[in-house]
């Protein structure tokens, strides 16, 4: 039905029925009396009407659906409409707020950087990764101009200069930084920052690694071919001259054979495709297996002492093994002829060590915190000389990190040094 016959004959019927009531009292009392229940009727009607109309008033200073007066007459379908358009619009603010809510616990968990800037740079809002990367805070930054609170000329420039095509990458409190502004709508920019500092740490470990390896394999390489090549031009070389070249080479080879050994077990170690495969490992039997081995590399050149008090673990018997092999012949090539090293395996109160202690020539401070890195080496001249592939620690500092431990180096110049892989009391069987 229309809107206004459903509002007009409601209102008509209750003027008919204030006419007919008047004419009753006029019927029966006369017609003073019946014009002051008219009278009557009407300022009742128009003070209920006023008192609608300021609780009305009074409502839409604060609108909500649990306030909203019952009315009467036609009072009750405004109101009612009233009702179901305020319960609508508090449920598309509610799905709004919860959709917001969302946006932003989306943008709190995403590790890059996200700043929202008006059309004059005055920051709106901004997730965490943001104020860490430019040294932010939402609570007490908000409304103020970005570029004043981001103090770095390039980043002023790119931001002044509009030029947003490419990223900018720059160096900002002590972090590798690439920072890209996004215009949207009319007058918003977001800001969007990405922490490339692991990125560039990667990479460079990368480069490094193909040189170092490069040069590694350079070396060996070019004593075989020159072996061969003069091995090809003179074909009348004596046995002795031939046998010591075949020894050379031979040795060079094998040379190479660790190398890529090496590098192929670092390559295993950090892939995600070879899980670790946990079983129980008898380090009783692995100390003295390695200890065995260290007595072979040292031809009876050392005392090598071996104490195990210690109990088994759950983990990789063959990673273990390479780890604590790989310290073990460290010692005896870097501990002088007569020496003592001691291969030791204990429980402490809340983790698990494998220690290994010599009394070589021992190490600088400065040196120690680089040992892990790939072909790093202190004296590079005395590690040919020890046929090291420079890659040994960097495998035990691998393998120890895939089985929640940790290596830990302690050294005197010219007394010696101890290294111990440390397990966590996790590594126990259950």
């Amino acid at each position: 039905m229309n809107p206004k016959v459903l509002f007009w004959v409601p209102a008509l019927l209750r003027l008919c029925l204030v006419f007919v009531a008047a004419l009753v009292v006029w019927w029966m009392s006369g017609v003073v009396e019946a014009l002051v229940f008219a009278l009557a009727a009407v300022i009742i009607a128009l003070f209920v009407q006023l008192r609608y109309l300021h609780e009305l008033g009074e409502w839409l200073n604060n609108p909500h659906s649990s306030r909203l007066p019952d009315g009467w007459g036609a009072w009750t379908d405004v109101f009612a409409r009233l009702y179901r358009l305020r319960r609508e619009d508090e449920r598309h603010q509610a799905e709004m707020a919860e959709w917001l809510a969302r946006f932003r616990q989306a943008m709190q968990m995403l590790p890059e950087g996200v700043a929202i800037m008006d059309d004059v740079l005055f920051l709106e809002w901004c997730n965490e990764a943001a104020e860490r990367h430019l040294g932010l805070s939402l609570a007490r930054d908000k409304g103020l101009r970005v570029t004043n609170l981001v103090r770095h000329p390039e980043f002023i420039d790119y931001v002044i200069l509009g030029r947003y095509e490419t990223p900018l990458t720059l160096s900002f409190r002590g972090r590798k930084l690439e920072c890209r502004i996004i215009p949207f709508e009319n007058r918003r920019q977001i800001l969007v920052t990405h922490d490339a500092t692991d990125t560039e740490r990667i990479e460079a470990m990368r480069r490094d690694f193909i040189a170092n390896a490069s040069h590694e394999l350079r070396t060996p390489l070019t004593v075989i071919v020159g072996f061969l090549e003069i091995a090809m031009s003179d074909p009348g070389l004596d046995v002795a001259t031939r046998t010591a070249h075949l020894a050379l080479m031979t040795e060079q080879a094998q040379r190479m054979q660790r190398l890529i050994g090496d590098m192929l077990t670092l390559s295993r170690l950090e892939s995600d495709e070879f899980p670790l495969k946990r079983e129980r490992v008898d380090v009783r039997a692995l100390v003295q297996s390695v200890a065995a081995e260290a007595n072979a590399l040292s031809g009876g050149r050392h005392t090598i002492d071996v104490e195990v008090d210690g109990p088994d673990v759950m983990g990789s018997a063959e990673e273990l093994r390479s780890a604590f092999a790989n310290l073990a012949s460290n010692a005896v090539r870097y501990s002088p002829q007569g020496g003592t090293i001691r291969l030791k395996w204990t429980r402490g109160a809340d983790d698990l060590r494998f220690s290994v202690m010599d009394c070589g020539i021992g190490i600088e401070p400065i040196h120690i915190s680089r040992l892990t890195e790939r072909f790093y080496r202190v004296d590079k001249s005395r590690s040919r000389e020890t046929q090291g592939t420079g890659l040994g620690l960097a495998i035990v500092k691998h393998v120890l990190l895939r089985h929640g431990g940790r290596l830990v180096i302690s050294s005197v110049p010219g007394q010696g040094s101890s290294f111990t892989a440390v397990l966590p009391n996790t590594s126990l069987p259950g």
